[in-house]
């Protein structure tokens, strides 16, 4: 039940000792010409390494960070590493935010800025990510995870409050709404073409029924099918031997960039800050955590827990949308249904103010608290 505040403070060798490694990678080869097709172009890392070492301003990034009330709490032994950012209006709704991978709670600096008047916010870092480390027994997959967030939110003392997430943190945040509708308003969940894809791909269930003698249809048959063939590769490998990707990940600096770098880049359109990303790459990095990020993936590879399906009005904010994603998420029929043109699969860095905007209009603007649907 204890909730204890929590400040980052990196120890100094340990920054010192990550500008070192950048200092002495051992590149590889790169043949001429393939560009992106093969993996991380080798200038495009070097260049962000060199900014990683050199540009980038830690103790910038670790004093913006510890401006938002931070905490840590035990549920069910595993540490839980949160922020909770009151608005100045008491009667504001509660709303959670979860994050994916490979990603973590600094993704939603800029979104907590738009939303803090608003809403009282909570950002907890998934089990086996940043500072909710280290993870010392196996089983926290989705469902697992959703109870923990469900008991948090208990101790915060909030009988009702709103869920949003997207890729995993999305199917935490339907299980948190399927497993306590009587608390929970409404889920929000954020996707895109590559997350509907992915998700179709390894989700029971999702996908079928799908006529190929259908244009859209085919098209998101065709677009699961380049997603086994083209980027799937990262899952496949953290599905199943997440420990040997992991001493890569925990040994090499420049390996957990490109690890994540490379998801940035193929799954986004719009720009986004530099900055923030290696401000996600670095937390990483500093709390030891690619590995048991990694094996999160892996235990609801092999788990059959999803929590339970949600039964509160649910929202949907599509980015880089086309016909293929209602197809493949196939919603409600009377869920909150939004489409924008541009941004992908980190939309709280692409277009914060667009996701903020959804999120208001969900549930229902400044303290109401009303869900549409």
């Amino acid at each position: 039940m204890d909730i204890r505040p929590f400040t980052i403070a990196i120890p100094q060798p340990d920054v010192d000792d990550l500008a070192d490694r950048l200092a002495r990678t051992r590149w590889p080869d790169e043949l001429p010409g393939v560009g992106w097709t093969r993996g991380v172009p080798l200038e495009f890392l070097k260049e962000l390494a060199a900014y990683w070492a050199d540009g980038y301003d830690w103790r910038a990034a670790e004093a913006r960070l510890n401006a938002y009330p931070q905490f840590t709490t035990e549920i069910d032994g595993q540490r839980i590493h949160f922020l909770h950012v009151r608005s100045g209006n008491p009667g504001a709704l509660p709303l959670v935010l979860t994050h994916g991978y490979p990603s973590g709670f600094a993704e939603f600096t800029q979104l907590i800025e738009e939303l803090r008047e608003d809403f009282h916010v909570v950002v907890p870092s998934l089990p086996g990510f940043g500072f909710s480390t280290p993870v010392h027994e196996t089983g926290w997959s989705m469902g697992r995870t959703a109870r923990a967030w469900i008991e948090l939110m208990r101790r915060l003392g909030y009988d009702r409050y709103g869920v949003h997430g997207g890729d995993v943190g999305g199917g935490v945040s339907g299980a948190v709404a399927g497993l306590d509708g009587e608390h929970v308003v409404g889920v929000h969940i954020v996707t895109d073409p590559y997350s509907a894809a992915a998700t179709a791909t390894f989700l029971p269930g999702m996908g079928e029924g799908l006529d190929p003698s259908d244009p859209v249809d085919r098209s998101a048959l065709d677009r699961m099918a380049r997603f086994r063939t083209e980027d799937s590769g990262y899952l496949a490998i953290q599905n199943s031997r997440p420990q040997t990707m992991g001493y890569l990940l925990n040994d090499s600096p420049a390996g957990q960039l490109g690890w994540i770098a490379e998801s940035f880049e193929r799954a986004t359109d719009l720009p986004y800050d530099r900055d923030q990303l290696l401000t996600i790459v670095s937390l990483y990095w500093f709390t030891g955590s690619g590995v048991s990020a990694a094996r999160f993936l892996y235990e609801q590879a092999h788990s059959s827990d999803w929590g339970a399906p949600p039964a509160v009005p649910q929202g949907f904010a599509v980015f880089g949308a086309d016909p293929t994603v209602r197809r493949l998420v196939g919603p409600p029929a009377d869920a909150h249904w939004t489409e924008h043109e541009r941004g992908l699969h980190f939309p709280a860095m692409e277009a914060p103010k667009e996701l903020a905007a959804d999120l208001r209009t969900f549930f229902g603007g400044p303290g109401a608290g009303e869900v549409v649907h």
